[in-house]
């Protein structure tokens, strides 16, 4: 693959374009929202964009690409206007794959009445040319080999793909991240902890440790020479006795505020320009790190 249209060039677009342009591809980005090309262009001040061209029409981008990449809004009628565009215009072997952070492939492949063998969600991390994940994710009519070639494509690109065995909303990793973000809320709304405590709680705790290696594995290497079976042996029951005392929240205003004004206060007086410079920092150094490091998984 040389050429990739990226479909909608907000953040994730954008970021994405950054990562192929990164790797040599030729990128065709479309995007109808005013002004959209000279905002790409400033996001991509620090990136070569000789291989970068921009162009009106979707499915123009479509027919000239090898693999297409949609970061359009996440609503499901916009999704089936555009891949119907898409499904039309692309080459007949051409992945289609969509950022989608909740739809299901198969609803979003509802748009593509010609080859709907060829969707799926390629959902990535924000920042996409940084962090490593993208979760690819079949709908019912997904042909196997267009899961096997976007996995082999993502990973081409530096990605590190997992593949889903079915599709369920909100995927993996934000499935994952919602039931934490359900216990942090809760615990903010019942006064237990401030917002800026479970920051500080996550961030330099267990935090650290799973950007290292995931649940599983920590918690077998916290189990000594017994591993996992010797926590779930012996921290089982007592977590079990947790999980029934989690608290299920509303996302009322009331606690939306409560959360907004826990975080200004966290951050008062930081630039978050500034912020975001020391994140993808911190990042890079710590995905170098583990580059260096060949036992970890």
């Amino acid at each position: 693959m040389t050429t990739v249209a990226i479909v909608g060039t907000g953040v994730i677009g954008a970021s994405w374009a950054e990562l192929f342009l990164g790797h040599g591809l030729d990128v065709v980005a479309t995007d109808p929202a005013p002004g959209a090309e000279e905002r790409l262009r400033s996001a991509l001040e620090d990136v070569p964009t000789d291989r970068l061209r921009f162009v009106a029409d979707p499915g123009e981008a479509a027919a000239a690409a090898d693999f297409v990449q949609e970061n359009g809004p996440e609503r499901e009628d916009v999704k089936h206007a555009l891949f119907a565009v898409l499904d039309e215009a692309a080459r007949p072997d051409v992945v289609l794959a969509s950022s989608s952070s909740g739809l299901l492939p198969s609803v979003i492949a509802r748009g593509c009445p010609k080859h709907p063998e060829r969707v799926v969600v390629g959902h990535p991390f924000n920042p996409p040319h940084l962090i490593p994940l993208v979760e690819v994710v079949p709908g019912r009519e997904t042909a196997p080999e267009v899961v096997d070639r976007a996995v082999a494509f993502y990973a081409s690109v530096g990605k590190r793909p997992i593949r889903l065995a079915q599709e369920v909303p909100g995927h993996v990793a934000n499935r994952l991240q919602a039931a934490l973000w359900q216990e942090a809320y809760s615990l903010v709304e019942r006064g237990v902890a401030t917002v800026a405590d479970i920051d500080t709680a996550i961030a330099y705790g267990p935090g650290l440790r799973w950007a290292v290696l995931g649940p599983f594995v920590n918690q077998h290497l916290s189990g000594g020479a017994g591993g996992l079976a010797h926590v779930l042996a012996h921290l089982g029951p007592p977590t079990e006795q947790w999980w029934r005392d989690l608290g299920r929240v509303h996302l009322t205003p009331e606690l939306a505020e409560t959360l907004v004004a826990g975080v200004d206060a966290e951050l008062a007086g930081t630039d978050d320009r500034a912020l975001v410079t020391a994140r993808d920092t911190v990042l890079n150094a710590l995905l170098a790190a583990k580059a260096a490091q060949p036992d970890l998984p």
